[in-house]
């Protein structure tokens, strides 16, 4: 898909799975169950999916998923297997080089959002992307810094030490946008600070929902994953953004839903519902 300068594709970095009631609160199995069927462990069946952004002089890159520094119990308890599908070889098959990369976008510092920004050379934990400036909002850094016990597991500084240390981040303050041609918007619920990239051209928008809209289930509106640390913020998120999502028709691009890449929504009375599932292609 093409939005002004830029060529934008979508890049499944990992193949994962999470904890089916985790992953939709207080929605009962009986009811998500029959989509995303569990296996024994409980897991369903998730993907981390980056977009790519070129054009300008810029190849950007939003989200670099788990990554690869995981040790064999962490794979296990993943169902991750990054010798099959990894951040490289996914770039790669669109001809890009890690040292090509000149921008990465952090939604957020959770671990399956950014375990790609760093790698293991050796021994040593050093920047995936050496060239490459990482943005994210100020207020999710400071939140990594000190999270709670409710979700400290899913901020693992491995994945931003060494990039603070070579002082490769530039922080993005209130909702000034990210980058030429690529606006911002913020929620808090999931966690705070959470950036969604917005590229838009005429009539053309596309959002990347990050975990605002973790799989195409999550439109329901009291589909709220358990990691959020304030459900009830995020329940307010997603009504503002689905009402404009509807009636602007934008282009909701998915991180983690194993079969659909971007939908579009439509309004079902008081509800919402998707339209069509579609890819960027």
């Amino acid at each position: 898909m093409r939005i002004g300068q830029y060529e934008v594709s979508t890049v499944v970095t990992s193949r994962f799975g999470l904890d089916g009631g985790s992953m939709f609160g207080v929605i009962p199995k009986s009811i998500w169950g029959k989509d995303a069927v569990p296996d024994s462990s409980n897991r369903i069946p998730l993907v981390t999916r980056s977009l790519l952004i070129r054009g300008g002089g810029k190849v950007i890159l939003v989200d670099t998923g788990n990554g690869d520094k995981w040790d064999g119990k962490m794979r296990d308890i993943l169902a991750t297997d990054p010798t099959e599908t990894n951040l490289t070889g996914a770039l790669a098959q669109h001809g890009v080089t890690p040292d090509d990369v000149t921008e990465v976008i952090c939604t957020h510092l959770h671990f399956d959002h950014a375990g790609g920004n760093t790698r293991l050379e050796g021994s040593e934990t050093i920047p995936t992307f050496p060239n490459a400036t990482y943005h994210l909002h100020r207020e999710n850094w400071e939140w990594a810094m000190s999270p709670t016990e409710k979700d400290q597991g899913s901020y693992r500084s491995e994945n931003w030490e060494a990039i603070a240390e070579n002082g490769m981040f530039s922080f993005v303050e209130g909702e000034d946008g990210i980058l030429d041609e690529i606006g911002l918007r913020l929620t808090h619920g999931h966690t705070p600070g959470q950036m969604h990239p917005i590229l838009t051209e005429g009539d053309t928008t596309l959002l990347c929902a990050g975990d605002l809209f973790p799989t195409r289930l999550h439109f329901r509106l009291p589909c709220i994953m358990a990691f959020d640390n304030e459900p009830l913020k995020t329940l307010k998120e997603k009504r503002e953004v689905l009402e404009r999502a509807v009636e602007e028709k934008w282009a909701v691009v998915l991180a983690h839903d194993p079969d659909c890449e971007a939908v579009n929504v439509a309004a079902d009375g008081d509800r919402f519902r998707i339209e069509k599932e579609f890819t960027l292609d």
